[in-house]
């Protein structure tokens, strides 16, 4: 089975990033002459994804702009989170609100997206359709990620995600939901670790393991070290 649709997280305030954020949106940073935004796409479109749906909300015309200057394989809509910021969760069912689909490919533009994800992201989809889930997280150890100062968000053992005290992972930024998850939510701002915490005490929360080194856009000095590399 195919994800034909996936969504990207663009409507973050990214003050972590300030005062580069303060002119402009996160995911229109640029590193090595290519924005986040953009190598998120053309990594999706690596995928054989047919659309992405990208949610907006703060500097939202600069993103809607890039947009429509930049031709894309795939189909894009843009959907805008309104007057308020709706957060990681009410943003993702905002958006699958506009499509007829059941599952979606989740990226975190933060996350510098390279193509030696395919295959683990690959692998990943075909676990999730053969074991008949809802969801799934792609998970690295906090050894492989570049900022050391990550801490780790969870367990994993025998692609079930737990947590205690350990934490040994990272959440990547990569997910797959069903829109079954969010049935008993409306949308409104509040996080996906609402949603992900209420499947870990029902012990339904999976993942899947990357061996990937993990290069993530933390706050200005990372971004910083990233951009010299």
């Amino acid at each position: 089975m195919e994800i034909n649709t996936a969504l990207i997280l663009g409507a973050g305030f990214g003050k972590r990033l300030n005062p580069l954020t303060l002119s402009r949106p996160k995911p229109l940073l640029e590193l090595n002459n290519i924005t986040l935004l953009e190598k998120s796409i053309k990594f999706i479109e690596s995928l054989g994804v047919k659309k992405i749906i990208i949610n907006t909300f703060y500097l939202r015309d600069q993103i809607s702009d890039f947009l429509k200057n930049k031709k894309f394989n795939c189909e894009i809509k843009i959907v805008d989170d309104g007057d308020n910021i709706l957060d990681t969760g009410g943003g993702i069912l905002n958006m699958i609100k506009y499509s007829d689909e059941n599952d979606f490919l989740v990226f975190n533009p933060d996350t510098v997206w390279k193509k030696e994800y395919l295959n683990e992201i690959i692998k990943m989809k075909k676990f999730y359709f053969s074991q008949k889930i809802e969801n799934i997280l792609l998970l690295v150890k906090k050894d492989l990620s570049f900022d050391k100062n990550l801490k780790g968000d969870f367990n994993l053992e025998n692609n079930l995600i737990s947590k205690n005290d350990q934490k040994d992972f990272i959440c990547i930024g990569c997910q797959i939901l069903n829109k079954k998850l969010f049935s008993e939510y409306e949308v409104g701002n509040f996080s996906i670790t609402k949603v992900w915490d209420n499947l870990i005490y029902k012990k339904k929360l999976y993942g899947f393991e990357s061996y990937n080194h993990f290069y993530h856009l933390t706050n200005l000095e990372i971004f910083k070290k990233l951009r010299d590399l």
